[in-house]
């Protein structure tokens, strides 16, 4: 339609209006007149379908991720560094509220007479930053917030009442219920309040508004991460229906490769099975010693058609959510765990990469192909694993000379070229929780990390960027996945830090993996290698999505895109459809409607990615937690993760469970938080307690419900730099930002 402006630009002129706007005023805007006025109504709807706006007051139009300058919000949540954060007092929007920051030193007086702290209402002035949170600069304080509180019911002091105990571990106060508004909760029972007012610092009173069921049930602690963090569970009657209805394609124009040799090799948890994986010699007389790799990825882009009810779900989603009891699915299971799980011998529809690699695991061609294959086998990591060196079971017997031995060789390979492009090298050990058949936490173990999952990891990334490189060849619009290099600041900061220890980063050079790998050789070994690890790996950015490309920074790559999880991973589906419209693999490719608001996909997925991380790890605090509730008093190994204003994050060895040694607990001496050093420096003695230090605790409390560990400290400071910590102690008190928070 000439002239008539695209969705992007239609955005646009919402977003940047200061007043509200509604179809009249778009129309006058970009002079719309006749047929193209129910153009403009059919895109608004579409639009608004797809979350990108919603209806304002009247008729108006509105961003539903825009806050105004000035408006209410409810302090909500503490950070790390002890920040308070916020949310919109009035969001009704689908998507995710923005996170809100009050700014530096905020929340730490008194505003019109009443203490700012979780739980308040203020009227805020918001600046945006750069990262798309807002900061926050309180104008009034309105009393008590109303938002929802998750907590357990219990008996009150009368029978009239009862009283609502946080799950927020960060939450103090109990909450009372008078007996018409507890929707006949029971004591142990898991319930939202919404808090109605009370005292300033005392009782605060509400009413429930949802019982969810009984907390001792061990399926509550991923219920409660899933409830407070607002991961929508289950899925809309329309996109049951529709996935109820899906069958599976014919071969019709799809490549036959059902011959392939494809083995699947994932977790041996895993429900879903969305990639399938082999390897043969290159027969080319002009590739001696290469390799043919194949990677299979599930076809999910036939099943979830654009603007679909179940396309409309899993966006909203964004990704699956991972719990140690239960999956929260971005797609009903009749797609996740039958039509595009790929389930050994049965035929299943893909999209794969072919990669060609010469025998020193260089790339030198790639093409892309929508097929219909055959797994051969579902293996997990052991048993893969197991077979390759000499122990093959009934199943991986037969395998190891079509599959097996070939997938290793090509690996070995392709190793040697991963070594020398050199990514981030941060050898991280990973806790798994297992549990018992009836739920309860069985033991803590570490995730083995072998040759299988590396093999994997590889290949995944190898298709990933062949997938950003076909697409940017062919000047096609899609999503990248990005990891920036550490910001200015990040840097400084860490090069200043290292340079206390005699370990010197390049100033004026072009910052890559291998100067940060540098880094960590050095210091393996010596007594700073835990805090160097834990420094390093904290100044290095977030990976996101976004339509731009900054490269990827850890991997060392200069495309990068996710295309090997779309079962569970809404930007790997967007990248699906953009191959198959670019490179002319069917006709349900990515439509003109994506590549509009693409930049705002981009960015709904990346916080709903951040959504679910925070989700699987506040889980993961309860069940810790819960299993480790019968050991208080028991002395615990460790190192210190964490060093704050306001106390020490220890994390054990044992169980990778984390917990916090209270400022007020170190009583031999009086601490001062270098933040710069990382460390608690001892005003008198000069002793300190170091981010990596490894430290012996006593856990002193235990508790489930919050996720939260308290410890207590057996080991000395450190005094090995008595002198230079008392200079640092004097180069602290003589800063007068210092002595303002001090105070």
């Amino acid at each position: 339609m000439p002239g008539f402006p695209s969705k992007e630009k239609i955005l646009d002129f919402i977003r940047s209006s200061d007043s509200e706007v509604g179809k009249r005023e778009i129309a006058r805007a970009f002079k719309l007149k006749g047929q193209d006025r129910i153009q403009l109504k059919k895109i608004l709807r579409q639009l608004t379908d797809d979350g990108l706006i919603e209806k304002g007051h009247g008729k108006s139009l509105k961003d539903p991720s825009r806050l105004p300058p000035v408006t209410v919000i409810d302090i909500i949540d503490q950070d790390t560094d002890g920040e308070l954060l916020g949310r919109p007092a009035q969001w009704d929007s689908k998507t995710p509220a923005p996170q809100i920051v009050l700014a530096p030193g905020e929340g730490s007086g008194r505003r019109g007479g009443t203490a700012i702290g979780i739980g308040a209402r203020v009227l805020a002035r918001l600046k945006k930053m750069p990262d798309e949170t807002y900061e926050a600069r309180i104008i009034k304080a309105l009393g008590q917030s109303a938002h929802k509180i998750l907590g357990v019911f219990r008996k009150g002091s009368t029978e009239r009442e009862g009283r609502v105990k946080p799950v927020d571990r960060k939450t103090r106060y109990e909450i009372i219920v008078d007996r018409k508004d507890s929707r006949d909760a029971k004591p142990g029972e898991l319930v939202t309040v919404e808090v109605k007012g009370g005292h300033k610092h005392g009782t605060k009173r509400g009413r429930v508004l949802e019982v969810l069921g009984d907390v001792s049930d061990q399926r509550s602690v991923s219920l409660i991460a899933i409830h407070t963090h607002g991961i929508p569970m289950g899925f809309s009657e329309d996109e049951e229906k529709q996935a109820q209805k899906a069958k599976q394609p014919a071969l019709g124009r799809r490549t036959d490769l059902r011959d392939l040799p494809l083995v699947t090799i994932d977790p041996d948890d895993a429900r879903d099975f969305d990639d399938a994986v082999c390897a043969e010699a290159d027969p080319s007389e002009s590739n001696p010693g290469g390799w043919i790799v194949h990677v299979a990825i599930a076809d999910v882009a036939h099943f979830v058609r654009p603007h679909t009810p179940l396309d409309l779900g899993a966006r909203k989603r964004g990704n699956s959510c991972y719990f140690p009891d239960r999956v929260v699915p971005m797609l009903p299971e009749r797609l996740s765990n039958e039509l595009c799980s790929l389930r050994p011998l049965e035929d299943r529809p893909s999209m794969v990469a072919r990669m060609v690699f010469d025998h020193a695991g260089r790339k030198i061609a790639h093409t892309f192909l929508r097929g219909l294959m055959t797994s051969k086998a579902r293996l997990t990591y052991t048993q893969a694993q197991r077979a390759i060196d000499g122990t093959p079971d009934d199943i991986t017997a037969p395998l190891l000379d079509s599959s097996l031995k070939p997938l290793w060789a090509a690996y070995r390979a392709l190793s040697h070229a991963r070594d020398k492009r050199g990514p981030l090298d941060f050898d991280l050990p990973e806790h798994k929780i297992i549990l018992s058949e009836d739920g309860q936490v069985e033991r803590i173990g570490f995730r083995e990390r072998l040759d299988a999952h590396r093999l994997i990891e590889e290949f995944m990334i190898q298709a990933n960027v062949c997938a950003a490189e076909t697409l940017e060849q062919k000047k096609a619009p899609f999503i990248y996945r990005v990891h920036d290099a550490p910001s200015d600041e990040k840097f400084v900061a860490l090069r200043d830090f290292l340079g206390s220890l005699d370990i010197k980063m390049p100033a004026n050079q072009v910052l890559k993996p291998e100067h940060f790998n540098g880094i960590l050789e050095k210091a393996k070994g010596t007594p700073h290698e835990a805090m160097i690890g834990e420094v390093v790996l904290r100044s290095q950015s977030q990976a996101v999505y976004a339509t731009d490309n900054l490269g990827h920074f850890g991997l060392n790559l200069r495309r990068y895109s996710h295309f090997t999880s779309p079962i569970r991973r809404y930007a790997d589906l967007v990248v699906h459809r953009a191959l198959i419209r670019y490179c002319d693999l069917g006709g349900d490719g990515l439509t003109q409607d994506e590549i509009e608001t693409m930049t705002q996909t981009a960015e709904s997925i990346t916080t709903f990615e951040r959504r679910a991380m925070a989700a699987e790890r506040d889980s993961a605090d309860r069940y810790v937690a819960s299993y480790l509730a019968d050991r208080v008093g028991a002395i615990f190994k460790g190192r210190v993760a964490g060093v704050t204003r306001f106390g020490l994050f220890i994390k054990l060895d044992e169980t990778g469970a984390d917990g916090i040694v209270p400022m007020k607990s170190l009583d031999d001496d009086f601490y001062h938080h270098d933040e710069n050093g990382h460390a608690l420096i001892g005003e008198r003695n000069g002793g300190a307690y170091r981010l990596g230090q490894k430290v012996s605790v006593k856990l002193v409390e235990a508790a489930p419900l919050t996720g939260g560990l308290r410890f207590e400290l057996l080991t000395a400071p450190d005094y090995s730099s008595r002198k230079t910590s008392k200079k640092r102690v004097r180069s602290l008190s003589s800063n007068k930002k210092y002595r303002r928070g001090r105070r």
